[in-house]
């Protein structure tokens, strides 16, 4: 499934008055107007001075349409003032004189407006088109991997925020990173950026999980230097399925914890965060990995800090683990969209940057790799936790996990 992003969020959160094309009932305004104004003065057995109600018409239309049709609609105007028959006119030539000239000023405001309207398309697109090459959507799936993804920034009119995500397949196995940029909008865009890069160059070159988080905390010590004050530090938590291993790895840079569903299971992967990317403190205090062994139809669920950090009117926390639980047995497609929809309903008013992400690794025992129209992703039932395997350090990392 491809990420969920802004493209696909529902309806235009900017609203007519802020850019977004007017509803229909806006383009319908100024003909209504026009045949009510025209039927009353017929109906009515004496004149009504209501002409004046025509100089809204052309000032309505420049809402919605453009120089030409804004014209024609004051030409209609000014023609029907001068029907003896509607006496739209009475008693004299002001209504005349001053709806004609509102009409001129709604054409000139009307060609002002399609010209910037035009512009910001122009820039609108550009921005979209540079904020997709930084986060482009997701594949179904990146080798053995099933993926499903939801993006939503927080700054209203911007594709990409201070949360990201990525999986590459590589050398080494496929890769995954989610994280989440100190702040968030687009003054956080730049740090993704480095971040992206430097994660995508690890999966090509870097055989050790642990030496990727080193380098990505370096890339932002390195970017910190060149600015005064920069303080930029992001959190974020690296994944690495090894190819035959049915094993997944783990490395955490003091980002939440992943969830591990197992049927209708939820549990908390126990993870030893390490210091949080950009602070330098990696060698003093280095994250340590953890590998899992997976059985089939597993699937780890990652979310940002927008997620579980997400109050309701009350001030609770959104329980996420609890409310997870409760759309495990569906596909990931599915769960992604209900969550999302939970989340919204929960807390309807969601000020941080919202990313979540399900993988599901196809193990040798899901039956193969052929069949991709039928998703393993709810198909696993194993109610055994985690077993013990040992780390890259030559540790036993427990198989326990987390309530």
């Amino acid at each position: 499934m491809a990420t969920k992003a802004a493209p696909r969020q529902v309806g235009d959160r900017r609203g007519w008055l802020r850019g977004s094309p007017p509803p229909r009932w806006v383009r319908l305004l100024p003909p209504f107007l026009l045949v009510s104004v025209c039927v009353a003065e017929l109906v009515s057995s004496e004149p009504l001075d209501i002409g004046f109600l025509l100089g809204a018409i052309p000032s309505l239309a420049v809402l919605s349409y453009g120089p030409v049709a804004t014209a024609a609609f004051g030409a209609v105007v000014v023609g029907l003032l001068n029907v003896p028959a509607l006496q739209l006119n009475h008693p004299g030539n002001a209504d005349l004189l001053t709806i004609s000239f509102i009409a001129a000023l709604s054409v000139f405001v009307a060609l002002l407006r399609t010209r910037r309207d035009a512009h910001l398309v122009t820039v609108r697109s550009v921005a979209e088109a540079a904020q997709l090459a930084v986060l482009p959507p997701l594949p179904d799936r990146v080798g053995p991997v099933r993926c499903a993804g939801l993006y939503r920034p927080a700054q209203q009119e911007t594709l990409v925020g201070g949360d990201f995500f990525d999986v590459r397949d590589g050398p080494f196995g496929v890769r995954a990173v989610m994280g989440d940029v100190q702040g968030h909008g687009l003054s956080a865009v730049g740090t993704v950026v480095s971040l992206l890069g430097a994660f995508r160059e690890t999966v090509l070159d870097q055989g050790d999980l642990e030496a990727a988080a080193a380098r990505l905390d370096r890339r932002l010590v390195v970017d910190s230097t060149s600015v005064d004050h920069a303080e930029l530090f992001a959190t974020a938590l690296l994944l690495e399925f090894p190819p035959g291993t049915g094993t997944v790895r783990l490395v955490s840079c003091g980002h939440p914890a992943p969830l591990l569903l197992r049927g209708t299971k939820v549990l908390e992967l126990d993870t030893q965060p390490g210091p949080p990317l950009g602070l330098g403190f990696f060698e003093l205090s280095p994250p340590r990995g953890r590998t899992v062994e997976l059985e089939p139809g597993d699937r780890l669920f990652m979310a940002s800090d927008g997620v579980s950090e997400s109050r309701d009117g009350t001030g609770a926390f959104y329980p996420l683990p609890d409310r997870l639980a409760v759309f495990a047995e569906e596909s990931s497609d599915v769960l992604v969209d209900r969550l999302w929809e939970d989340l919204v309903r929960f807390c309807p008013s969601i000020r941080d940057d919202v990313s979540v992400l399900v993988l599901s690794p196809r193990l040798r025992d899901d039956g193969g790799e052929g069949d991709d129209d039928a998703d393993a992703d709810a198909d696993g039932d194993a109610d055994g936790d985690p077993g013990e395997t040992a780390d890259s350090h030559g540790e036993s990392t427990g198989g326990s996990t987390g309530d």
